[in-house]
């Protein structure tokens, strides 16, 4: 059954439910003795009628329609129509809420805060990234390739490189036109050291179930009086991304590692598990539906005078944190070049093409398997156009983040 149809009949039983509803209304109402107790017994009402007529539809109906909907829509464009139900109203919500499973389960991009999710364990999540040269934009969609852009991707991410005298910031929003520390939309930023060797990536929110620390003086804005309370104030130091310095100028491709401080090391291992957050502290989700790339419109980059102070002190986390290092390629002699085996997702040499897999000490017993298994990969495939593929137990926005790294230049690695 399509979405047409179901909604087609949710409006006839809804206009029943309705009719009944208001004569049950009027006899109740009609029955009162006292002007509290008709107040009270109006007060139902008044709250159904604030979150729409929609309402009135039995749960157990309600669900059933529900899973359909979301069982038979997997893919974008088509799952928009689970965002949909989300929005009608409150208890529309939270059904939605119990029926859509974590990232991790499903392996499918619902809401924003999928975003900030670990990637399905079996197979990865196959995205591009386009690149903007004359506005410094990096957007981030899903989808196997940009053929067919317009009609089948989702647009996840945007980011804004921003260069300074000591450093360069990548400013991430789930907006590619709202670049603001004191928008919504706002979700994190990577910021490099004055050599591009050295990379730290601030998420807007702690993660779950730690006890993370922000700077104060980072939460202050230019503009007070456009800042929601909604909006977290922190930046908190989730990962740091080192590049190797080639001081001998040697051949090669470059050699960086991941300290992931948000992400355990156990997470690898048998029967591990990676923190999921299940909602964001500001309310985002409303937004993700509506996103469009509209043209013609400026950015809006706004900073405060205190957001180089940003806290250098990572997140706390029990345990060791879960390192990541580019997986060593092999020399072809044929084609005098180094290669990696990236099954077809790449396929212009490049710099910056990479892999990620677990760095495991031999004391942790982890297998040759989980060793072997690329947790992220990154490469080009043409002008402007690169591939992202992310698995457990990255996210997209750390995954988007640990690329954007790949961008800025670094003299002192190449």
């Amino acid at each position: 059954m399509s979405f047409k149809n179901i909604v087609r009949e949710l409006k006839e039983m809804r206009d029943g439910l309705g009719s009944m509803s208001r004569r049950n209304s009027l006899v109740e109402s009609r029955a009162g003795s006292s002007r509290g107790g008709a107040r009270m017994q109006w007060q139902p009402l008044l709250q159904q009628r604030h979150q729409g007529r929609w309402a009135s539809l039995p749960p157990e109906l309600l669900l059933d329609v529900i899973q359909r909907v979301e069982a038979s829509e997997v893919s974008w464009p088509a799952r928009r129509h689970v965002v949909a139900c989300a929005s009608v109203c409150s208890s529309w919500r939270e059904i939605v809420k119990e029926i859509v499973r974590t990232l991790e389960q499903c392996g499918r991009i619902t809401f924003p805060i999928s975003l900030k999710q670990p990637g399905p364990r079996d197979s990865p999540i196959q995205c591009f990234i386009r690149r903007e040269r004359a506005t410094s934009t990096y957007r981030l969609y899903l989808g196997l390739s940009p053929a067919l852009q317009e009609a089948n991707d989702k647009l996840l991410l945007a980011a804004r490189r921003v260069r300074r005298a000591t450093c360069t910031d990548f400013v991430i929003s789930l907006s590619p036109d709202d670049f603001s520390r004191a928008s919504s939309t706002y979700i994190g930023k990577l910021r490099s050291n004055f050599l591009g060797t050295k990379f730290t990536v601030f998420d807007s929110q702690p993660p779950p179930d730690t006890p993370a620390v922000s700077n104060s003086r980072s939460s202050r804005r230019i503009h007070s009086k456009q800042v929601s309370p909604r909006v977290p104030a922190g930046n908190y130091n989730v990962t740091t991304i080192t590049y190797e310095l080639n001081v001998l100028r040697t051949r090669g491709p470059r050699r960086m590692q991941c300290t992931m401080h948000s992400i355990p090391f156990s997470v690898i291992q048998e029967g591990g598990t990676a923190p999921t957050p299940t909602a964001f502290i500001n309310s985002i989700d409303e937004h993700f539906s509506s996103l469009s790339m509209s043209k013609g419109k400026d950015p809006i980059i706004e900073f405060s005078s205190t957001s180089l102070a940003e806290p250098s002190t990572p997140v706390r986390i029990s345990g060791e944190p879960l390192i990541l290092k580019n997986k060593a390629p092999r020399w072809h002699e044929q084609l005098q070049c180094w290669c990696l085996n990236f099954r077809g997702r790449v396929t212009v040499a490049s710099v910056k093409n990479f892999q990620l897999v677990a760095a495991v000490d031999p004391s942790h017993e982890i297998s040759p398997v989980e060793q072997e298994k690329v947790i992220l990969q990154f490469g080009k495939i043409g002008k402007d156009i690169f591939t992202m593929d992310y698995r457990y137990p990255l996210s997209a926005f750390q995954a988007f983040a640990i690329c954007l790294s790949s961008f800025d230049t670094k003299p002192a690695c190449e």
